[in-house]
Order: structure tokens, then sequence, then C-alpha cells
């Protein structure tokens, strides 16, 4: 009788019924923040929770969008967006949590519009801001500009940067992830693959992860043609 069930599709169902269920958690965290204020904005543990539940459900879409790949059933709905307001909206997700852990975040871009898909790029800010929210120790930066030709955006931290054997220019192959490891970088296998399916004639988008930038840290940049 299993071997008429295809489980991607049931895992993928799981996978989208779960991700339901912590927006719901993610919305109930919410309004008790709001509702008590500066007694729970402080409180450690109700931060991580929080930012686990962020996590996780990021996680989920991520999945979800690499589950879609896989069918051909994830395309690219390019459009102009002015990039200093798309920016401003994406810090505003995370500035409860960012103001309870005492971090500090700005968004500098000069007045420009960039083409792209606005529901997958906010995906893939939404992982890199949290992920960045794990590793400062204080200070976070959004930039935008434009260079030879392209849209670049990065998330800069003041943490302690990404190792060497993350540091990597281009785009990374599903191949490439290691499912034994603790490990995968999925998240980062679906932000390349996202930058990789915004294409302008020949060229393709990529992301590009170093260390430097304005505070000394991590700094993450994806390249949009």
């Amino acid at each position: 009788m299993t071997d008429n069930i295809d489980f991607s599709t049931v895992l993928a169902s799981a996978v989208h019924d779960m991700k339901n269920s912590l927006g719901m958690l993610i919305n109930s965290i919410d309004e008790l923040r709001s509702e008590h204020g500066q007694a729970l904005s402080a409180d450690h543990k109700f931060n991580m929770l929080q930012y686990e539940a962020e996590r996780m459900h990021n996680d989920l879409i991520q999945l979800l969008g690499i589950y879609r790949m896989g069918q051909d059933n994830l395309s690219v709905d390019v459009d102009e967006h002015f990039v200093p307001d798309f920016l401003s909206e994406q810090l505003a997700r995370h500035l409860p949590l960012l103001d309870g852990l005492s971090i500090e975040c700005t968004v500098e871009t000069d007045d420009i519009n960039g083409f792209f898909d606005e529901h997958l790029l906010t995906g893939v800010l939404n992982n890199t801001i949290n992920n960045a929210i794990r590793y400062t120790k204080s200070r976070i930066r959004l930039t935008a500009r434009e260079e030879n030709g392209y849209l670049v955006i990065a998330v800069e931290d003041d943490g302690q940067g990404y190792p060497e054997s993350m540091q990597h220019t281009g785009t990374l192959s599903f191949h490439s992830l290691d499912f034994k490891g603790g490990s995968t970088s999925l998240g980062l296998f679906f932000t390349s693959s996202v930058a990789q399916m915004h294409t302008d004639g020949d060229r393709s988008g990529y992301i590009r992860l170093h260390n430097g930038g304005e505070y000394g840290g991590g700094v993450f940049e994806i390249w949009l043609p």
C-alpha cells in the first residue's frame, strides 16, 4: 500500500502545516510583547523563544521553496521596487526582537529602485537578518547600492565573521550540501538559488559571503542583475 504514497508530497504538506502553526505562534508572541511591553521585552527567555520560532519558521519556508524548485513549480515574479522602503519594511519585521536584545540596526541606501521578486527576496532577508541576530554582538546594518549593473543588497554585523570554509562568491550546488554534518546550509542554498533565478540577458544573480564591511564582522551580499 505504501508503494503508492508520494512521501515528498506528504512531507511538503506536513511542513506547510507546521509553517502555518509557527506563524500563528509568532503572531501570539507579538501580541504578548505588545500587551506586556517592557516586562517581556527585556526577558531573555522570551526573546530566545521568539528568535527560535522565527528561525524555524524561516527554515520551513525555505524547505517548501526548495521542494517547489525540485518540482519546477517555483517562478520569479519580478517587479520594480523602491529599495529604501523595501529594506525598511524588512527591518520593521524584526524591530521588536532587535529592541528586546538591545541590537542596533540601521538601513543605509541611496534612493534607488530595483527589479526583483518581493516575496522571494523577503524570505532571503528574513533568513539573513535572523542569522545576523544570532551572531552579532550589538549592531546590524542593511545596505543597498548599484554596482556594475547589479543591485547589491547587504546585511552586515559586528560578530566574529564567517569562517573561511563559508566565505563564498557565486552559486551553491545542491550536491555540495553536507547532510551528515551539523549544518546542511540549506538556507544558503535557497538564497543562492533565489539569486540565480533573477536574470537579465545572460547575467544571473549570485551571493557573496565575506568578512569586513563597516563593522568588521560577517557581510552577506546578494547581487541581482
